[in-house]
């Protein structure tokens, strides 16, 4: 009897590999079709994104067209779009709750989208286009081949990991971005493997079989690891979640303002539009439209203004605000970048080197995510500062609190010792603190 057990034992723990190995396969090939269609889809986008920010360029008088440009935009999502104005929130309530459905047209609208408002001269990023294309490519792939609602939701974290880590060429980054972006202080293990498929493969397409080619920045000098040295990088870690909540603020509350004062969303971005057109006549410069890589080279070259930071922060508000589409990411390696190259006169540091801090660590506020955001420090400008890097990106998480881009970003485990209702989103924490605020001013 005894025999009998050992022998089935040892059968079960074959039985039990075999089915291991055909889910790894299994992953592998799903994961391998979803970054074959986020980098394809990466590819495209990043190919007209230069050539319409060339042709803007090389044409001023474009930006004169920023409003019609909204205009025309927002009536197609008006008309055609459904649930897609949700943006990159869709993506993560159907993944956290499962009650929203992607359609596909998502990818085709915010592809357009996003180059319109790049020709015209809108200040938004190429993330969120990203993430939505994937997203929305990888319902219609689980639908193609009817998979059941626990492998929808894995298909749809590749799709996230995939356009993130095609679009910026991180493949490790966009892996666990697309792991921790759900949820504040989790990550989802069960998707690890093909997640990583997902963005190897969507990177590589990308790069090697479409050939489309990267920015790189120098990072130069990495100061020795000294207390003094510690200290300086922890306050200007504290700086940058600071600023990262204040760009999440201030674009929610923009586009809260902007819907209550009009309500026809056409009217909303002509008038959005206007305000940009305004302000770089107001200013004289045109520095602070599109995505800001040139702010971002000149953050590592030499020295920029000290309130570039707050005038691509504020250009980059107004614009998503207004409902203009694209993402916020690289606006925000630029409102980092160029903060960083402003304290390093004050905090005598190597610019090159707080501007590789600010600009992971304003990002890694704003999404809530610190260990992708490590690891596209790590990726981008090398190990050799992987120490200052981590302390950027805990101490920016820490101090941006509860705050975010993404308001439908579940809280998994509270950052601070609060407490949270299970599921608690930022939108419905901003509401509370809101409720909390008005009844307190009553007894006042």
């Amino acid at each position: 009897m005894e025999t009998f057990k050992m022998r089935w034992i040892g059968y079960s723990g074959k039985f039990v590999h075999v089915a291991l190995l055909g889910t790894f396969l299994k992953w592998i090939m799903l994961g391998s079709a979803i970054g074959i269609l986020t980098g394809t889809a990466s590819a495209l986008f990043l190919t007209g994104l230069d050539y319409v920010t060339n042709l803007r360029m090389q044409h001023p008088w474009l930006l004169l067209l920023l409003p019609l440009g909204g205009a025309v935009v927002s009536y197609l999502y008006l008309k055609f779009g459904k649930n897609s104005s949700k943006g990159n929130n869709l993506i993560l309530e159907q993944i956290n709750d499962g009650k929203e459905t992607i359609p596909l047209r998502m990818a085709p609208l915010v592809l357009f989208g996003t180059l319109i408002t790049h020709l015209f001269g809108g200040s938004a990023g190429r993330e969120g286009t990203a993430v939505q294309m994937g997203g929305s490519l990888s319902e219609w792939f689980g639908k193609l081949i009817r998979v059941n609602p626990v492998d929808r939701k894995i298909l749809l974290i590749c799709g996230i990991s995939g356009g993130f880590g095609s679009i910026f060429g991180t493949p490790l980054a966009g892996t666990v971005f697309g792991l921790e972006v759900l949820a504040i202080g989790i990550i989802r293990h069960e998707a690890l493997i093909p997640a990583f498929v997902a963005s190897l493969v969507g990177n590589v397409v990308t790069t090697s079989f479409w050939g489309v080619s990267r920015i790189h920045y120098q990072v130069g000098e990495i100061p020795a690891l000294t207390f003094i040295v510690v200290i300086k990088v922890v306050f200007a870690s504290i700086l940058f979640g600071l600023t990262s909540i204040v760009f999440s603020e201030l674009t929610h509350l923009l586009k809260k303002w902007y819907s209550q004062i009009f309500k026809n969303p056409m009217i909303k971005s002509a008038v959005g539009g206007i305000i940009i057109i305004g302000l770089v006549y107001l200013l004289g410069t045109r520095d602070y439209l599109g995505l800001g890589v040139p702010l971002i080279q000149d953050s590592f070259k030499e020295d920029v203004s000290p309130f570039a930071f707050l005038w691509k922060l504020i250009f980059t508000s107004l614009t998503l605000g207004a409902g203009f589409q694209g993402g916020e990411v690289t606006p925000l390696f630029a409102i980092g970048a160029t903060l960083g190259n402003a304290l390093a006169g004050f905090l005598h540091l190597y610019a090159p080197f707080l501007a590789a801090l600010g600009f992971i660590a304003v990002f890694c506020g704003a999404t809530n995510t610190p260990i992708a955001c490590f690891l596209m420090g790590i990726e981008l400008f090398g190990s050799n500062g992987a120490i200052y890097m981590f302390i950027a990106c805990i101490v920016s998480y820490l101090f941006a609190g509860h705050t975010g881009i993404y308001p439908s970003q579940q809280i998994g485990v509270s950052k601070y010792i609060l407490s949270f209702p299970k599921g608690s989103t930022l939108a419905s924490i901003r509401t509370q603190k809101k409720k909390k605020f008005s009844r307190q001013k009553e007894r006042d």
